[in-house]
């Protein structure tokens, strides 16, 4: 009896040439297994969107078939593993899918599960059936039973694509909308999520991404030593990634912890010295520091706003006609000029902000105009 042989993106997989799988039950053409992966991942919308990042996954899983130069699904040569009539359903849902009729769609995704729930197309089935559900279910009528029913079948198949599906991507994706499920404007019920997230890192203990997400249901829920614990662990995994240090300069600023803010907004910079947006973000919380926090002295306010002045001249070094970096050039003088007991130099520095402030909207013009 020949063993099904699941779709395969990209792989190096003994027995795949250029990505393609030769198989002699191979049950559809290249072409058309890209066109119903194209169905899969071209049309996913996800309800809740804490960082985007789930999207631009599936768009990347499609490039990579396309790329590949070969997909091909087979079906088993004995028993009920991909029958015909799970295939015809499987191709019907697929097409629903795309046209964003979910409701028919997960019919017919539960068809499939019906007909061969151990298939290539069965296995599948489970994460778009449950984000069917998902796309049917809408926040503003929670309460609603037909309503939070569809929210419930979707956690419900969401955790069966976890547990049986064999390919790393999508099994990825349903952990994320389970996650996403128990966001704030679904269930809302974070100590749900906490364990899903946990069980993300363990799968891929280095996907900084997973670590955020749990920092901030740590943070969410007010324990904030574990939060910081769980973004320092993600700094252990990827210590050169850029985006690490973000994480903590934004984690320390809702803190109200200024000095850690800075040491690690600072770290990001050093990993990406030409990048100007690095040393642009350090200036702006420097004047955010300046300009809000009423308690600094005024020797602070000075220090902070040199560091300031300092870090958006290096950011205008490295892209001239940058135009926030322009802008907040001249908010941090007009924090100088606030401070200034000298009426010439006050007059000097709120001339010199006027002059910043025309040149961002003359640049922003120009470049809206695409000159």
């Amino acid at each position: 009896m020949s063993a099904a042989v699941y779709p395969i993106i990209g792989s190096t997989l003994p027995g795949v040439k250029d990505g393609a799988i030769f198989h002699p039950f191979a049950a559809l053409t290249w072409l058309g297994a890209v066109h119903i992966l194209a169905g899969f991942f071209t049309k996913i919308r996800r309800n809740l969107s804490p960082s985007g990042h789930i999207e631009g996954d599936l768009m990347r899983l499609l490039s990579k078939a396309i790329l590949a130069g070969g997909v091909a699904i087979s079906v088993a040569a004995c028993g009920q593993v991909g029958n015909l009539q799970g295939r015809r359903a499987f191709k019907e849902a697929n097409a629903l899918y795309q046209q964003q009729k979910y409701e028919d769609a997960a019919a017919r995704y539960e068809e499939v599960i019906k007909a061969s729930p151990e298939s290539p197309e069965g296995t599948t089935s489970y994460f778009f059936l449950a984000n069917s559900y998902d796309n049917l279910y809408k926040p503003a009528r929670k309460g609603e039973a037909a309503n939070d029913a569809n929210l419930t079948k979707a956690i419900e198949n969401y955790k069966l694509s976890a547990e049986k599906e064999t390919r790393p991507e999508i099994r990825k994706l349903a952990l994320d909308y389970l996650v996403a499920a128990y966001g704030p404007d679904k269930l809302d019920d974070p100590t749900q999520a906490e364990p899903i997230v946990q069980r993300m890192i363990q799968l891929d203990p280095s996907d900084t991404t997973n670590y955020f997400a749990l920092a901030k249901i740590y943070e969410d829920a007010g324990n904030v030593d574990e939060a910081e614990g769980t973004l320092m662990k993600a700094k252990e995994a990827k210590p050169k990634d850029a985006a690490v240090y973000q994480q903590l300069a934004g984690f320390y600023q809702r803190q109200g912890d200024f000095e850690k803010l800075i040491a690690a907004i600072r770290q990001r910079a050093e990993l990406e010295p030409n990048n100007p947006e690095a040393h642009y973000a350090i200036a702006t919380y420097y004047w955010d520091e300046a300009y809000r926090n009423t308690r600094l002295t005024d020797a602070q306010k000075r220090e902070y706003t040199d560091n300031g002045l300092a870090s958006i001249d290096k950011a205008l070094q490295l892209k001239p006609d940058y135009v926030e970096a322009v802008t907040y050039r001249g908010l941090l003088l007009r924090v100088q000029a606030a401070m200034e007991k000298d009426a010439a130099k006050q007059k000097a520095l709120l001339t010199e902000a006027t002059k910043l402030q025309e040149q961002a909207v003359a640049l922003k013009k120009k470049q809206a105009e695409g000159k």
